[in-house]
């Protein structure tokens, strides 16, 4: 479908043309004209699916529509759960609003306060936060959410995931009742249902895929190795078949800086990022990578949602994440913008139950190969079940203390001061690397 039949005005259909885009993904033209009617949406796609634009263009021309006589203020706030995406969500407001005279900015941590402080007290329309940040400058009295016209959850699932439902009613308290709720997830987890019906009001439902299914553009393979033998195999991999691109995730921030370690002893030119990494160190890393001066990328979950790498050709799972549903995040970094990728996971003998958890999830079945060379000898458990980490908005204990007073520690290092929080080694981070 066509951008010009969407009902857009002329200043955001310039902008489209401007990046070269003229036909509307199948999530912008089912959400455009329903966040335009003004209606509250859940809507459901896969990440490389054009999700951010479904909602940033109807969330500018609404503001514009209803700026009239108003001062400037915090009019939309649009909720992230990492940084990354943060920062790409701001990149999309500046993008597709540069002919309009709306003002946006992106509060999140891993940075210093005071430029973001100094940007919220020139005044803006549109905040992109994630909420850990966002209560810091709440409780600091530095933005005022009390004239909120529109409210954006973008990857809601994570959010749960990640333990924000407390900060995330916290906001709501501070704006009116009366806004526009738009809810955006990859996937339809039962945590996320209950979150529609605490925050949307008649809404409408969008699923553009069945939920928890990857991208159709992704083609997905599995190779059976030895966890001891993964590495090597990885590196055989890249130089044999002369990838010249590709992001890797491992369960652990200390897993990912040894790998990265590693491939560059083979030759293979690698960095890592991940939450103990500073904000400027993750951004320098990525900017490297998308300049192709860095050939492999290591990374862990932090990366799975925001990364938007045009043309990205390869994922790789070094490790097998420990909720099915992040398989789906990881590989969704590539086959993009309807262009073609290439998922490979590397199953070694303990995460048999963890790939069949994903293959249970996808309803498909992913080909598991095995290459010549490296034979795996190690045999799964029989009878092994999935380890599945707990997400926080199940009610546990740990989840509310964690979230009391100013020394809440959120996850990645989203906090006051921008460093990561520390934590004690568990059996968890030991486990991760077993196999």
């Amino acid at each position: 479908m066509s951008f010009d039949s969407l009902g857009l005005s002329a200043d955001l259909l310039r902008a489209i043309k401007d990046q070269g885009y003229s036909s509307a993904t199948p999530v912008q033209a089912q959400a455009i004209p329903v966040v335009l009617a003004g209606h509250d949406l859940m809507a459901g796609a896969q990440t490389g699916t054009g999700k951010t634009a479904a909602f940033t263009l109807p969330m500018l021309q609404n503001l514009m529509n209803s700026a009239s006589g108003k001062q400037r203020g915090v009019r939309a706030l649009v909720l992230t759960p990492t940084r990354e995406l943060a920062d790409q969500v701001g990149k999309s407001v500046r993008t597709y609003g540069r002919h309009l005279p709306l003002r946006s900015t992106e509060v999140y941590g891993g940075m210093g306060m005071f430029p973001q402080i100094k940007a919220l007290r020139k005044g803006v329309d549109i905040l992109v936060a994630t909420p850990g940040r966002l209560l810091d400058h709440m409780e600091r009295g530095n933005v005022d959410l009390s004239r909120v016209e529109m409210l954006i959850l973008d990857e809601g699932d994570r959010m749960l995931d990640m333990g924000f439902l407390p900060d995330i009613e916290r906001v709501l308290k501070e704006m009116p009742a009366s806004r526009q709720t738009l809810l955006f997830s990859a996937t339809y987890a039962d945590g996320i249902k209950k979150l529609a019906r605490k925050l949307l009001k008649n809404p409408q439902l969008i699923e553009v895929d069945r939920s928890n299914a990857a991208a159709r553009s992704v083609t997905q393979s599995a190779y059976r190795v030895d966890g001891s033998r993964k590495r090597q195999l990885l590196s055989h991999l890249i130089g044999s078949e002369s990838w010249g691109q590709v992001l890797i995730f491992t369960r652990t921030k200390r897993g990912a800086d040894r790998l990265a370690e590693q491939l560059d002893k083979d030759g293979i030119n690698a960095t890592a990022i991940h939450g103990d990494k500073s904000q400027g160190a993750r951004n320098r890393a990525l900017k490297a990578f998308k300049r192709q001066s860095v050939q492999a990328l290591v990374a862990t979950d932090v990366a799975a949602r925001g990364l938007d790498i045009q043309q990205l050709p390869h994922v790789v799972n070094y490790e097998l994440p420990h909720n099915p549903e992040d398989y789906v995040h990881r590989i969704g970094r590539t086959g993009r913008g309807g262009n073609k990728g290439a998922a490979i996971s590397l199953v070694c003998a303990d995460e048999d139950s963890q790939f069949r958890a994903i293959k249970r999830l996808l309803d498909t079945e992913i080909p598991a190969i095995i290459m010549d060379g490296f034979e795996p000898k190690d045999k799964p458990k029989p009878g092994a079940k999935p380890r599945v980490r707990r997400s926080f908005h199940k009610k546990s204990s740990a989840a509310p203390k964690a979230r009391q007073g100013r020394k809440r520690q959120h996850a990645y290092g989203d906090q006051a001061q921008g460093r990561p929080p520390r934590r004690k080694r568990s059996g968890q981070g030991r486990a991760a690397s077993a196999c």
